[in-house]
């Protein structure tokens, strides 16, 4: 930041930079972006709905569901790299093109009555690849929409989109498949053509220009892995995110199973999804803030002690109102440590990189997923609720030692 002492004699000093809320590029980038994941949230939301009420099975559902999570696993990296090579803007109108195409095709066929179970699980595929490719291409593209001093709020703002359309994403595709089996799927048509729309509309470019040769797509994506390995904090950092990860896996499963031994009802479950999203909400809307007075490396430090300390409470909390306040506080630090390190890696990371190195992040980042729930099912049933959660938040507060000690961590990371 240029300082007033240093303007030369005579010079005019630099216009004021104009607030986030008039900046009309990024206002647009954010409604299209956010419209569009609210209808695929929706979807999402109506898709057991419309199989299990239209005459299906339980294994057709998880069918479907597995269709929509599968080009999570094959994708992340290959997106990366795409994202990368391609023209941001044209790749975030052909997803929402695709999104668009698929959920129109299963309003007509509900229409028709006729629900074909590949059909379903072809659009679901589809519409999983696009989000995937769409939000690597969004991610990437804020910096060039935004003054570098708005980064961080901006991606505050995308953080707190993102629990929002959570929140409403689950009732709506409820409510909607109760007024009509095709309302949610035309929702979600809708909401990919204001997306479509809205980009159309953003002026800037939204990468800088490619002048380096197209390689091989492998070596691309290793390029990415290897440039986080070299950069020893954002290595370190998230190695720590991806072991806590791990454990929300296994305190997810224990809050359930809290709940069903205290002999509350089913509808409890949701509402600790409830105040989870909240808390995850205010989380992000209060980052930015946070980030202003606290450097990246003790929001992580910090974030995994306080997280050690609520998951221990969880060992001694039975009341669902008590477990939903734990619920949102660990919410709300995970929304803060997704902004920094979101800002932080957007900050330092060339801009012909940003689609592999957010996509290495990603698949570390919740790689570890599916090993906590098996693992959660191994603490639960060997040493139940109480002393499943004191585990877990031993091995939480051995990260935040970790953190603590390891020299890339401590030292302020140069940008």
């Amino acid at each position: 930041m240029t300082s007033t002492s240093h303007i030369t004699p005579g010079a005019e000093a630099p216009a004021p930079v104009p607030p986030l809320r008039r900046n009309r590029d990024f206002r647009m980038l954010w409604v299209g972006a956010g419209a569009s994941l609210l209808g695929t949230r929706v979807a999402v939301a109506a898709y057991p709905l419309m199989i299990l009420w239209g005459g299906g099975t339980p294994a057709d559902a998880a069918l479907v569901a597995f269709a929509t999570l599968l080009p999570q696993l094959l994708f992340v990296l290959p997106a990366g790299a795409l994202v990368d090579r391609w023209n941001r803007r044209r790749a975030m109108l052909i997803c929402d093109a695709v999104g668009f195409s698929g959920m129109a095709s299963l309003v007509v066929a509900l229409l028709l009555g006729e629900v074909w179970l590949p059909h379903v699980m072809l659009v679901a595929f589809l519409d999983g690849t696009a989000v995937i490719v769409y939000r690597l291409a969004e991610r990437a593209s804020v910096r060039h929409v935004v003054h570098p001093t708005h980064l961080g709020a901006a991606l505050s703002q995308n953080e707190a989109r993102g629990q929002s359309t959570g929140l409403i994403g689950q009732p709506a595709g409820t409510a909607l498949y109760s007024v009509f089996r095709w309302l949610p799927f035309a929702f979600a048509t809708v909401t990919h053509l204001v997306a479509f729309l809205t980009l159309l509309t953003v002026r800037r470019d939204l990468q800088d220009e490619r002048v380096k040769p197209r390689r091989m797509l492998t070596a691309e994506i290793a390029e990415g892995f290897a440039w986080v390995w070299r950069h020893r904090f954002m290595r370190s950092a998230i190695l720590l995110v991806g072991g806590s990860n791990l454990a929300f896996q296994v305190i997810n499963l224990t809050l359930v199973l809290i709940i069903r031994e205290g002999g509350h009802p089913p509808y409890m479950v949701g509402l600790l999804g409830l105040l989870g999203g909240l808390g995850g909400l205010l989380g992000a809307l209060g980052a930015a803030r946070v980030m202003r007075r606290v450097p990246v490396q003790g929001i992580l430090i910090g974030v995994l002690a306080l997280w050690a300390v609520l998951i221990a409470l969880v060992a001694v909390t039975t009341l669902p109102a008590g477990l939903g306040a734990l619920m949102g506080g660990m919410a709300a630090l995970g929304a803060l440590l997704n902004v920094a390190a979101a800002t932080y890696q957007i900050r330092v990371t060339p801009d012909v990189m940003q689609g592999r190195v957010t996509s290495v992040f990603a698949l570390i980042g919740s790689g570890l997923n599916s090993v906590g729930a098996l693992l959660g099912g191994v603490l639960l049933s060997a040493a139940g609720t109480s002393g499943a959660a004191l585990i877990t938040a031993a091995g939480m507060a051995v990260l935040a030692l970790l953190a603590l000690g390891v020299p890339s961590i401590r030292r302020p990371p140069v940008e």
